[in-house]
């Protein structure tokens, strides 16, 4: 069954400097109903003001993807990494026992971005920081693999029974076949699409278990995929 997801039922968050919609519960957003989605922890789509973003903080024990969608984020960490992300650029950071990092802004217009946690499954790992420059054209109006688990061929490779795909339509349609026992989750970043014929706008998301996906963007569509195990409770 697909289930589709309002971007204005999820939480919401607006600062001076920070605008965010959270599809699963995330700091003063709560929602025992919207805890996390197999082992999708966290999906953030923030929006941040030119000359500001997150300062220097920590983190344990998740594998943290982040995608950009618009604009440039400026990445250091303690382990010595700095880095420049652009639109359509994707970071992994494997927190594990634990790494300090900043996520900035430092250019002059603004930083759209989907900040993704996957719990995985070791604790402890050694913590890891990788970027990734992926051509955009691999991505047009068919998937494009960004991740997956060790035994499967993304270029990210995670500690987690996950698959990470993304792609970007234009008046083109595409499907997804999942295997049997997967669970997926959809998130349209930018344009629109009919899903499985129901409409799927900019900020919104769908959920489907053992089901396969048709979809026709409407001109556009800029989607992200990602394909788990199925939970026995989802």
């Amino acid at each position: 069954m697909l289930t589709m997801i309002d971007h204005k039922t999820m939480g919401r968050s607006e600062t001076d400097w920070l605008s965010s919609w959270f599809h699963f519960s995330f700091a003063d957003y709560y929602d025992p109903k919207r805890m996390q989605y197999g082992d999708l922890r966290v999906v953030n789509d923030d929006t941040v003001l030119p000359g500001t973003g997150f300062p220097m903080h920590p983190h344990q024990n998740m594998e943290i993807i982040t995608y950009v969608v618009d604009g440039e984020l400026t990445h250091r960490d303690h382990l010595g990494n700095r880095t420049v992300l652009k639109r359509g650029e994707v970071q992994l950071l494997r927190s594990g026992s634990g790494i300090l990092h900043s996520e900035e802004n430092c250019s002059n217009a603004m930083l759209r971005l989907i900040q993704i946690w996957i719990a995985p499954d070791q604790l402890e790992l050694k913590p890891v920081y990788q970027d990734y420059h992926f051509s955009w054209c691999g991505r047009v109006n068919q998937w494009m693999q960004i991740a997956s688990d060790k035994s499967g061929d993304g270029p990210i490779l995670l500690h987690q029974d996950i698959r990470v795909l993304v792609t970007m339509l234009s008046e083109h349609s595409l499907s997804y076949q999942p295997k049997q026992h997967r669970q997926l989750y959809l998130v349209c970043m930018e344009g629109e699409a009919m899903v499985n014929g129901r409409i799927l706008k900019t900020h919104d998301a769908c959920k489907a278990v053992d089901e396969p996906l048709q979809i026709l963007s409407k001109p556009i569509a800029h989607l992200l995929l990602f394909d788990m195990k199925a939970a026995d409770d989802e």
